[in-house]
């Protein structure tokens, strides 16, 4: 683990990236509890026309990307708490520099330093092509 890191430091961050994790489950239960109940719905025939066949189905589609989001964020956090354990947690996985503990209050689950992350986000936003002379 990271010497930059105090006892105090890593304790805090454990502790935050375990409450994510379990508010993430929690409203990854609560979204699969919502699509049952609209699933539900739609087969009881609740759905009577097509404008309301199709705000049913964008609602499915919402809760599905929902459920995808939660899903990223807890394999992030999984990963995070993995680093934390194995003590390679706050290490840059692109430079192998520490990465902030600004940033990792910002981004509990972060895994590059704000300079590696500026570049890959840099690079993204020109079409993934990295710049040549």
């Amino acid at each position: 683990m990271p010497d930059y890191l105090s006892v105090a430091e890593k304790h805090e961050f454990e502790r935050v990236l375990n409450e994510r994790y379990e508010q993430l489950r929690d409203e990854v239960q609560k979204s699969l509890n919502e699509s049952d109940d609209l699933q539900l719905q739609a087969l009881a025939g609740r759905v009577h026309d097509p404008g309301e066949e199709s705000v049913a189905d964008l609602i499915m589609d919402l809760n599905l990307q929902q459920l995808e989001q939660y899903t990223e964020e807890i394999r992030a956090t999984e990963a995070a708490l993995g680093r934390l354990s194995n003590g390679t947690y706050g290490i840059c996985t692109e430079c192998g520099a520490e990465i902030g503990v600004e940033r990792l209050r910002a981004v509990p689950t972060a895994t590059r330093c704000v300079r590696c992350q500026a570049l890959l986000e840099q690079q993204s936003a020109d079409g993934g092509e990295t710049p040549t002379l």
